[in-house]
């Protein structure tokens, strides 16, 4: 009797232990008795979690913020080319923003931006002393080549840089004079306030002395009036000399990339986009815009239209 008594109070008291090691375990209870409940500790880890993605969130959002308004460029036919690759990427990359550019030449261009209707003035040229005394700021984005050409059947391809200023002073009329057929030389040239004829000019020391027998308003013009042209010479942009005409050397030199920035080739010039006032002072869209350009995205699209990257 006095067995099974003790045998029966043995398994109540093992049922009661493993009952309260359970009890004790689900709730938490540490080796000093103190109890942390499952619910609270997971509450715990939970908000943690959600603090921080919260300010992970709102860190990619301040850095992601989508521009929204427009820029408004006015200058250089030049850099046309250079200006619709950028302004098109920029745009595909915000969508929010519209870029509007005018080609009006250089120097309408910095005149809009000094009369503040435009918020960048593109110039093929250096800025002048007036220019930057009128608050004016000359920001190189890409240097660029003019190219000397001529039509297809001219067989002059090589000329001095003496030879070249006689010829747009009107000291040399005719090809024979410098090695080609007897055919009268027909200058052509842009006309006054382009950034292009600006750069031509003073590079040759003949500014304001050219004797030109047609003046155009815009580099595709020039292109294509020597191209058509018998005996015709004119200059452009380098980046968009094609087959139509003959790019010419001038004192042996090729107009390339390699030359240009060897210093080597004579008729070189600054692509810039002028601010009133310094880039850091403009709209946080307009530094957005310089930023781009500036970019190794922007850069890429600078060396893709045949222009160089300023070093």
């Amino acid at each position: 009797m006095k067995k099974k008594l003790f045998a029966a109070l043995t398994s109540v008291c093992l049922m009661s232990a493993a009952l309260t090691g359970c009890s004790s375990e689900a709730s938490g209870t540490d080796t000093t008795g103190s109890e942390t409940p499952v619910s609270e500790a997971a509450e715990s880890e939970g908000s943690e979690n959600d603090a921080a993605e919260s300010e992970a969130a709102e860190t990619q959002n301040t850095e992601n913020v989508a521009l929204e308004g427009s820029i408004s460029l006015a200058g250089s036919t030049s850099m046309e080319k250079m200006c619709e690759a950028m302004s098109e990427s920029f745009m595909e990359s915000n969508p929010g923003v519209t870029v509007t550019v005018e080609y009006t030449g250089s120097g309408a261009g910095l005149e809009s931006l000094a009369s503040g209707s435009v918020d960048i003035g593109d110039a093929s040229r250096g800025l002048k002393d007036e220019e930057k005394n009128n608050g004016l700021v000359e920001n190189i984005v890409a240097i660029d080549g003019i190219a000397v050409i001529t039509d297809k059947e001219n067989t002059v391809t090589d000329i001095t840089s003496e030879d070249l200023a006689k010829i747009y002073t009107g000291e040399i009329t005719n090809w024979s004079e410098v090695g080609g057929t007897d055919q009268p030389i027909v200058v052509i040239g842009r006309e006054a306030g382009s950034g292009t004829r600006d750069a031509f000019e003073e590079l040759m020391e003949v500014e304001d002395i050219c004797v030109y027998a047609q003046e155009l308003d815009s580099t595709g013009g020039v292109l294509a009036k020597v191209a058509a042209t018998p005996g015709a010479i004119g200059y452009v942009s380098l980046d968009v000399v094609d087959d139509t005409v003959t790019g010419m050397k001038i004192d042996g030199v090729e107009p390339t990339e390699e030359q240009i920035l060897a210093g080597a080739y004579l008729l070189q010039r600054p692509f810039v986009m002028a601010t009133k006032g310094e880039i850091s002072e403009q709209s946080e869209l307009v530094k957005a815009w310089f930023d781009y350009v500036n970019s190794e995205e922007g850069k890429e699209i600078i060396k893709s239209v045949g222009l160089i990257v300023p070093q």
